[in-house]
């Protein structure tokens, strides 16, 4: 699934630790879901978007999911 998450962390000017720590995860996680590795929980995709003040839509590409239907 496709992010916008680096370009928001850089945006804020962001690492991904510091994203890691604000959402409750290792930065392992945060960088396989930045590279496509691993797909977020949606609990953990909705802090993400909540920590960027964004609707969950704007962070995360859903676009693949209504193709595997």
């Amino acid at each position: 699934m496709k992010t916008n998450i680096p370009e928001l962390r850089k945006k804020r000017k962001l690492s991904q630790e510091e994203l890691a720590q604000a959402v409750g995860v290792t930065r392992q996680t945060i960088t396989s879901i930045e590279v496509g590795k691993y797909i977020a929980s949606l609990p953990l995709a909705y802090k993400i978007a909540r920590f960027f003040e964004l609707p969950i839509e704007d962070v995360f590409d859903f676009s693949d999911i209504d193709k595997e239907e």
